[in-house]
């Protein structure tokens, strides 16, 4: 009897325990479209995406070797859309990001000359990090010379760097202990998956 009562004042004062969360999409399918889950281990990713059926067109999201791809049944080549790479042994994330960054940056000069730094032009989920990669003060100056104030310039650090006209960053899970790194190319538009729910897997033993 009084263990009874000491819980219903325990429950009283800090509330009852949180319930799990619930692995689902974080926002309505678009019109035409319904969520599906993918958990690839090869991919080294799980997360939802929307498969669309638009009568004259259908896309189709889908997991090849360590990326995440878009198809579109009425033509076009398929398009990349997340990359997951293995950190090295003894690698962090945030050196596993610069090795990812120069190794897909062919002019070493923007490999020298940008820098790492958080991607925070959004709200970033709990227990992620993400991040790009933006030129120094010196080659900033450069690019303010050269760019006109009223057009979108080109990314400056290259593909693999900060977009002007669209969202992409490098991200990492550090508690998850999968050892991973990804590379998201959100784009213009809200994407046909959702990012809030990519979740590293770790590699197979």
């Amino acid at each position: 009897m009084k263990r009874i009562l000491l819980l219903s004042i325990l429950c009283a004062l800090f509330g009852a325990a949180p319930a799990a969360t619930k692995d689902a999409p974080s926002r309505a399918a678009d019109k035409g479209c319904k969520w599906e889950k993918i958990d690839d281990k090869a991919l080294g990713l799980a997360l939802w995406v929307e498969r669309c059926d638009y009568g004259f067109r259908k896309i189709n999201l889908y997991a090849k070797q360590n990326t995440l791809m878009q198809h579109y049944s009425d033509g076009g080549e398929d398009e990349t859309l997340i990359e997951v790479f293995d950190l090295k042994e003894g690698e962090t994330p945030e050196a596993g990001v610069k090795r990812v960054f120069a190794e897909h940056t062919p002019d070493k000069d923007l490999v020298a000359r940008c820098l790492l730094k958080p991607y925070d032009d959004d709200p970033v989920p709990p227990g992620r990090k993400r991040y790009t990669f933006k030129p120094n003060a010196a080659l900033q100056k450069e690019l303010d010379k050269k760019n006109d104030p009223g057009d979108i310039p080109d990314p400056p650090c290259g593909d693999w760097g900060y977009a002007p006209d669209g969202i992409q960053y490098f991200e990492t899970q550090p508690a998850s202990g999968a050892r991973r790194i990804l590379f998201v190319r959100v784009g213009q538009d809200e994407p046909l998956y959702d990012e809030n729910t990519l979740r590293l897997l770790p590699p197979n033993p």
